[in-house]
């Protein structure tokens, strides 16, 4: 039997499609602004760190309308010399004292049309991370700066101004999953840390208690999570073994991730 293959080629046609141009509108003319809505660009920015083993938010007594003393995050308008990751490092120097967090990240934008009764405003949000500081200071609009509890924010104790109830709990729940799988709680600590200072930041965050030897164990799995230093401190109870101190090592992912 003799089996005979036909190949068959089908040669695919393009057809262009043209569309008549009648006018070339002038680039060099200017439009008018006039023409459009107007509205404003403002920075917000969701500071975070730790108190006495409690995760705490940044907030400020406004001192002026609209929601006058009422809490809100720290933020202002941003300025037409300036992009909006300057903005929000001015913010965080006013409001803190500090020229640069130690992680600082754009969280993302809010532009509902009623969200600030004074005219249309569209504003980033940011969330950073310090160390402990100290008392902050309340911008020139504020009249007062507080880092407050977040387990107190989110019951609901602290009522917040504008759509910052929203921001504050998107920005919770963005530092809390970065914990999972990025290196980022070495921010809430100082340059030099024990892996129990280092456990005692995720469990202020996650609300968690977790297991010290097994903490441990995850952490130094962990390739260039964290550094050791040639030194030990004494435990704070002054009694045990002495702890090893590091840093914070060169990685920014954790491989593999922590599981709340």
């Amino acid at each position: 039997m003799t089996i005979t293959i036909t190949l068959l080629i089908v040669k695919s046609t393009f057809i262009p499609y043209y569309f008549p141009v009648t006018e070339f509108p002038d680039a060099k003319k200017p439009y008018d602004p006039a023409s459009f809505p107007p509205f404003a660009v403002t920075v917000d920015i969701a500071i975070f760190t730790i108190i006495a083993n409690e995760f705490c938010l940044l907030l400020v007594q406004r001192g002026e309308e609209p929601f006058k003393n009422m809490w809100a995050l720290p933020g202002g308008f941003v300025q037409p010399d300036e992009d909006l990751d300057a903005a929000a490092s001015r913010e965080l120097l006013e409001e803190t004292g500090i020229e640069s967090a130690a992680h600082l990240e754009q969280l993302r934008t809010y532009g509902a049309p009623n969200r600030d009764p004074r005219m249309r405003v569209v504003t980033a949000a940011y969330w950073a991370v310090i160390p402990n500081v100290g008392s902050p200071i309340a911008g020139s609009d504020a009249r007062h700066a507080e880092f407050k509890p977040v387990t107190q924010i989110e019951s609901g104790a602290v009522p917040l101004a504008f759509d910052h109830a929203m921001i504050v709990s998107d920005a919770i729940e963005r530092a809390r999953a970065k914990l999972e799988y990025n290196t980022v709680a070495t921010s809430f600590c100082l340059p030099e840390f024990t892996i129990s200072e280092l456990r005692q930041v995720y469990e202020a965050v996650w609300g968690l208690d977790l297991e010290p030897a097994n903490f441990a164990r995850k952490v130094q799995q962990c390739v260039g999570f964290i550094e050791p230093l040639d030194r030990t401190v004494t435990p704070s109870g002054g009694t045990g073994r002495p702890a090893q101190v590091y840093r914070a090592g060169s990685a920014s992912e954790i491989q593999p991730a922590f599981k709340r």
